[in-house]
């Protein structure tokens, strides 16, 4: 299997994609194959800029009525030899991270959301990847940022960057 690059991004609060959105988009996730939104993407309309690419996202406690319908609370998705969870939130928000693993017992890797705080980093044999926010909207001005997750045959590997830094 060659190596799949997979953008994960979360919290946007767009209410239609702008020419800004647009554009991190197309800088931040060229080259890679698939898209993973874990929620509060607000409006569907914000996936209509990944054309082309395989996508797949969960509904956020921000969407609106037609988002939260549309889409899952969360995912289960199989991408070579692994397995990736993915959700915006579950539960109590000082505790959830604890408990994602309740939801996907048989995860390899569990992206999530909600906090607008990027987190990468194992728990046993598990990566968990919040992508931070996309849209900037984290506590006390933190920047912009997104996930890129490789998977190869036998590694699956994450990483946090900041919009606009590579």
């Amino acid at each position: 299997m060659a190596l799949t690059r997979i953008g994960i991004l979360s919290d946007t609060h767009l209410s239609a994609p702008s020419d800004t959105f647009r554009a991190r988009a197309a800088n931040c996730f060229a080259g890679v194959s698939m898209i993973l939104h874990a929620g509060d993407l607000t409006e569907l309309s914000v996936l209509d800029v990944f054309q082309g690419v395989e996508v797949h996202a969960v509904h956020g406690n921000m969407c609106s009525a037609e988002t939260l319908h549309a889409l899952p609370a969360g995912l289960t998705i199989r991408v070579g030899n692994f397995t990736i969870g993915l959700v915006h939130r579950m539960g109590n928000s000082y505790d959830f991270e604890d408990r994602l693993i309740e939801i996907f017992p048989e995860a390899d890797c569990i992206v999530y959301g909600h906090t607008h705080r990027p987190v990468c980093h194992c728990l046993g044999q598990v990566l968990y990847l919040n992508p931070g926010s996309f849209s900037g909207t984290g506590r006390h001005g933190a920047p912009a940022t997104y996930g890129i997750i490789e998977v190869g045959d036998r590694e699956l590997r994450g990483s946090i960057h900041q919009v606009g830094q590579g």
